[in-house]
Order: structure tokens, then C-alpha cells, then sequence
């Protein structure tokens, strides 16, 4: 199975990726991206634009031009800088915005720090294709803020959400389906992954103080006894909730392995290398036989089998990483396997890009979107580039 890994299979598919949202996204009427395709394929071309899309879709044409280098990604990946810094940011008070009308005026001004973290990580991929300095000085003035007002110096980590004016806020939820609490996983790990991306253009031993110590908190406070993430915790840091995410276990691994490799300091990338495989080891067990990874359990077991587009394109490049990391072919193996169940259940055929999602029973949900504030070219764009990279190499 193993020699069914052909790396301009990723290519190919990187290919597929870029020119469903080259095709499909670009709003020439009002500007910028449009908010959303349903799940039906159809456009909504008034729907509003969300930062996290809009953070993601430069990424995504920043790396992809830096793999691929054609003109035509390079433009829409200058579109979508431009669009952030006329739009999302917010010139009064920094940061930027959390969601745009079709137009682009802020309808949802409050800030989110896993919002200015993509940003940062969206902003800082783009200066590596261009040398642009607006897109390293915004990044750097996002990156004061996070740390001047979501910092919390007394118990450590970082706040959810503050409000436009970065006051404290009383709801802080990321989405609906997260518990309204001040300290989460996800917001760290995002902050963890836009440092590692801003560290590499930016040589700064205060950001490097930083970026360690969420490496610590990470590994000390959010991976478990038996190693998955906790996800929710109070300000004070009392755990929340025991469920775990078997997507964002897998994705951590890695990312927390690539921030290590770039602090470059061997006692911090050897504790990081054995907790990147364990953490790999704790996401299989939401593995299914036909090489899909379900989406949720706790400590009796899965309690959500539905298999979501992207943590199936995290695991994909969490194994690599592991098998990279131990020689272990038994995660190449796996990769070869999950890499399958991709190409024969979520990628859409007949109109392109990924489906969000398709139940253990083998039914796809058409009812989520194809391209929205949480869908996407990031997961799966991203996947593909470390996929090819990792295996060409």
C-alpha cells in the first residue's frame, strides 16, 4: 500500500483545490472573496465574509504560489491581502475584525484572538512569497496587541474574545457548538501555529520567549494524561469538559513538532518529538477500518462517527510526521489508507473541492457548506503542499 503513495497525487489535487476557489470565490462585484458556496454548490453572493475565510484563502495562495509559482495564484493571493488590510482592519483600535457585510463593512467588530492569530499566519505566509513589508508590520502590530491585551499575565494563557475596544466580554464563544469559556485548546493552538509562522520571517527573542512558553502550556496543561487535548478551561484554569477532538490531537502533533524545529533547541524539540507520536498514537483511536477519522470522543469511547473533511487531511500529514519521526512504516501505512478513503468518499468529483462531511454509514451531508466562514481552502490546501513536500523529499 505504501507504494500507492504518490506524491503529485497531493500535487494534483493541491492543483484541483487552488482553481475551485480561483473559479468559484472571487467576488468581482463587491471586492475581495465571496462568504459562501451551500452545500448544494449554489453561491451565496450576498452572504457576509468572515476574517477566518478570508485569513485562510491567503494562506492557502501564499503557500500554494510558493510551491507552485504561478501568476494566477500570486494575484489572488495579493487580493486577498489587499481586501484584509482595506477591510478587516480595524484602523481605530488594531486587529482585526471578526465578519463583513457582502460589501465589506464590519457587521461583527469583536475581537477573537484565534481571528488575529490567522491573521498573523495568513499575513506572514504572504510576506514569504513577496517581501512585502505591510504584511510583516501588521503582523508584528497584531501580535503586540494579542499579547498587550489578551496576554493573562496573572494565570498564564490566553483570553478567548474581547470586545472591539478590547474590553472583556460576556460571550466569547468561537461557534456554537463551543462552550462559552475564557481559555481554549483551539485558540491556543492557532496562536502556537501563527508565532511558529511568524517566527520564521521574524527573528524576535521576545516572540521566541513566547512561542516556548506555549509549547509548555501546551504540553503541560492541554495534553492529557493519555494524551489527547482538553479542550475547555475557566480563566483560572479548571478543566471544562472531557471530550476530546480527534482532528485537532492529530493536527497538534505536528504543529506543535513544527514549532519545536524552529526554536531549534534540542531540549525542547526531544520532549516535543515523543509527545508528537503519542498524541498520534491517542488520535488513532478514533480511527475507522476504512481509514476515515471520526470526529469526537471521551474517555467511554466515540461520540461522534462522522468523519469531517478536516481531520482527514490533518491526519494525513500528523502521520507522515510520525513516521518521519520514528521510522515507523505502520503510520505510512495508514497514511496510504487514509489517502484512499479521501480520493473514494470527500473529494467532490463532479464539482470540485472537498465535502464537509460524511457520516460512518458512508451518507454525505450536503446540508453543510462547500466554502463558508469554517470551509475553507486551508485544511485540505495545506495538507497537500506538506504531503507532496514531505514525500518528495
Amino acid at each position: 500500500m505504501i507504494e500507492d503513495l504518490k506524491p503529485f497525487e497531493f500535487k494534483n489535487e493541491l492543483i484541483n483545490i487552488l482553481d475551485y476557489w480561483s473559479f468559484n470565490m472571487v467576488d468581482k462585484s463587491h471586492g475581495g472573496f465571496y462568504g459562501r458556496i451551500d452545500g448544494e454548490n449554489q453561491l451565496q453572493n450576498k452572504a457576509d465574509k468572515s476574517v477566518i475565510l478570508n485569513s485562510r484563502i491567503l494562506w492557502t495562495f501564499s503557500a500554494g504560489f510558493n510551491l507552485i509559482p504561478d501568476g494566477k495564484y500570486r494575484k489572488l493571493a495579493d487580493r486577498a491581502f489587499h481586501y484584509i488590510l482595506d477591510h478587516f482592519i480595524d484602523r481605530d483600535f488594531g486587529g482585526v475584525y471578526w465578519l463583513l457585510d457582502f460589501n465589506g463593512n464590519p457587521v461583527e467588530s469583536k475581537k477573537q484572538i484565534y481571528a488575529q492569530a490567522f491573521a498573523i499566519y495568513g499575513l506572514t505566509e504572504y510576506y514569504k512569497i513577496t517581501q512585502e513589508e505591510k504584511a510583516l508590520s501588521t503582523s508584528i502590530d497584531i501580535y503586540n496587541l494579542i499579547e498587550k491585551q489578551a496576554f493573562d499575565s496573572s494565570f498564564n494563557g490566553y483570553l478567548e474574545a474581547l470586545d472591539r475596544k478590547w474590553n472583556p466580554m460576556e460571550d466569547v464563544r468561537l461557534s456554537e457548538k463551543d462552550l462559552n469559556a475564557q481559555k481554549t485548546m483551539n485558540t491556543h493552538l492557532h496562536i502556537l501555529e501563527a508565532y511558529t509562522n511568524l517566527y520564521r520571517v521574524w527573528k524576535d527573542e521576545d516572540l521566541k520567549y513566547k512561542l516556548k512558553g506555549l509549547i509548555d502550556l501546551m504540553i503541560n496543561l492541554f495534553v492529557s494524561s493519555d494524551y489527547h487535548f482538553n479542550l475547555f478551561y475557566d480563566k483560572n484554569w479548571k478543566l471544562l469538559s472531557d471530550e476530546f477532538s480527534f482532528g485537532h490531537d492529530i493536527e497538534g502533533s505536528w504543529l506543535l513538532f513544527e514549532a519545536a524545529e524552529i526554536i531549534g533547541e534540542e531540549e525542547v524539540i526531544k520532549k516535543v518529538h515523543k509527545i508528537a507520536i503519542d498524541m498520534v498514537n491517542a488520535s488513532l483511536d478514533g480511527m475507522d477500518d476504512d481509514g476515515g477519522l471520526m470526529n469526537e470522543g471521551d474517555e467511554n469511547g466515540i461520540t461522534d462517527s462522522d468523519k469531517h473533511w478536516w481531520p482527514q487531511a490533518e491526519a494525513l500529514v500528523g502521520l507522515i510526521n510520525a513516521w518521519q519521526l520514528s521510522g515507523n512504516k505502520k503510520y505510512l501505512e495508514q497514511v496510504s489508507k487514509s489517502w484512499v478513503f479521501i480520493k473514494n468518499n470527500l473529494i467532490d468529483r463532479e464539482n470540485g473541492e472537498w465535502f464537509w462531511k460524511i457520516s460512518k454509514e458512508g451518507i454525505i451531508d450536503k446540508r453543510e457548506d462547500k466554502a463558508g466562514p469554517w470551509k475553507c481552502p486551508y485544511h485540505n490546501g495545506r495538507a497537500m503542499i506538506e504531503c507532496y513536500m514531505r514525500l518528495n523529499n
